[in-house]
């Protein structure tokens, strides 16, 4: 009767000996080398093709979120081209694959909604295009830069250097404040005066401060307007229109520092509301 340890060590021997695994590399080897081979060509291919294809794109002046969306949707199509080539090379039956990601896909669709929801997002955004990369919004409660658009989110970058990835499915379902898509951007300075004062010379005053500024447009003209009459005091605001819409951070915050240094120096009397107590004298009841 053999025995039975002798008879395991012998079909590992044929299994994983030095003759088997040799006869199997040369086997499988060349294989290997068509498919590493073809994946090499096929990033050679996107290289050059994507060079090309950014030349072609901004010599047509085309903005860089299409050139972005562009060269993702040609990298997705030459990466599957690619894995595909390869598969068939190492002896996978391909076709099979292909029938088997309809069902595949159709699990992975349950499984992953979110994640399918973003990505159709994404293309509705390229698409539409609410926003494009560089413009300045405010988006789910978020300003800043829009840095990057991917299929799966957009990203943010705020003034203060954090970023924001927000999906797309947000992106496409919520209000978005642009500062960027149409060419000049109003800014609107509120203050308070007093309620003696000459509204006249107000005005003069808020409107010497952007009067010959370059920054400010002259057409449309600002305008300093009454926007509500306190108790304490009267609130006007002054509107002017800012000739680069991108410089409307810091430029909002100068101009509201000018407005309140030109009247000061006017003399214009900017109360702030008080609260004045008056002592009660309590009378206790006889009896």
């Amino acid at each position: 009767m053999d025995d039975p340890t002798a008879a395991v060590l012998s079909r590992l021997g044929e299994i994983f000996g030095p003759d088997a695994i040799a006869d199997r590399i040369g086997e499988k080897l060349p294989g290997v080398l068509t498919a590493g081979l073809s994946l090499l060509v096929f990033y050679l291919l996107w290289r050059m093709v994507d060079r090309v294809i950014q030349t072609v794109l901004t010599r047509a002046h085309m903005d860089l979120t299409a050139v972005t969306f562009i060269r993702t949707l040609l990298r997705f199509t030459l990466g599957i081209v690619a894995g595909l080539t390869a598969l068939d090379q190492l002896g996978v039956d391909t076709t099979s694959i292909l029938t088997s990601l309809g069902v595949v896909g159709l699990t992975l669709g349950f499984a992953a909604q979110d994640t399918l929801s973003n990505v159709i997002s994404g293309l509705f955004i390229f698409w539409d295009r609410p926003f494009v990369i560089g413009d300045l919004v405010e988006l789910d409660g978020e300003y800043g830069k829009v840095e990057q658009i991917t299929l799966r989110s957009t990203r943010l970058v705020t003034p203060d250097g954090r970023m924001f990835a927000i999906p797309n499915k947000i992106a496409a379902g919520v209000k978005v404040a642009s500062y960027t898509n149409f060419p000049h951007l109003r800014l609107d300075v509120d203050v308070t005066v007093g309620v003696n004062e000459d509204l006249g010379k107000v005005r003069r005053t808020l409107l010497a401060t952007v009067t010959d500024n370059p920054d400010f447009m002259a057409d449309p003209a600002p305008v300093v307007i009454v926007t509500a009459l306190n108790d304490y005091n009267v609130a006007v605001q002054l509107r002017a229109w800012l000739d680069d819409e991108r410089k409307h951070v810091a430029a909002r915050a100068n101009l509201r520092e000018t407005c309140f240094e030109a009247l000061r120096s006017a003399g214009v009397d900017m109360p702030y509301e008080t609260l004045q107590i008056q002592p009660l004298t309590l009378k206790r009841e006889a009896g």
